[in-house]
């Protein structure tokens, strides 16, 4: 349905503006060769028609102390319901996104602690949900986002 929404033109002007949602609309117009005007309206029925739903800040969360990330998969009991999975974590500040998913698991919790120790007790406060019947956890190393730019290393 969103792609009868919208065009090529809207395309580049949505990567644009998830490369950097404070670009000017000047500064979109002039890469995609349109006027100003000509861009607000497109980025207004893009907003309008629900293509576009918000706008974002990139934060480096390991400068703020919670630089671990991990995913724990998460199993319940089958007579859960999809909408209590989703409960179960959202409430959390360490939860930064639930997945439920079919199949096993149930879903798929991204996490950010600030180390170990909060992501132990992260996992036990998970475990103690009467409907949990088990998790698995694994360690975020490295990440790369569409629209972040990729971190120069030596050995790249």
């Amino acid at each position: 349905m969103a792609d009868q929404l919208i065009d090529e033109t809207d395309r580049e002007i949505l990567e644009l503006l998830r490369e950097d949602a404070r670009r000017t609309l000047g500064d979109i117009g002039a890469r995609v060769t349109l006027s100003t005007a000509a861009v607000k309206r497109r980025i207004d029925r893009m907003q309008e028609n629900g293509v576009i739903v918000g706008y974002t800040v990139q934060i480096d969360h390991a400068k703020l102390g919670w630089g671990i990330e991990a995913f724990t998969e998460l199993r319940f009991t089958g007579t859960t319901k999809v909408g209590e999975i989703v409960r179960t974590t959202t409430r959390m500040p360490e939860a930064q996104a639930v997945f439920t998913i079919a199949g096993d698991p149930d879903a798929l919790v991204w996490l950010r602690v600030r180390d170990m120790g909060h992501l132990q007790q992260t996992i036990d406060e998970i475990r103690r949900h009467h409907q949990v019947t088990g998790t698995k956890t694994l360690m975020v190393l490295d990440s790369w986002t569409r629209g972040q730019q990729w971190p120069q290393t030596d050995d790249a």
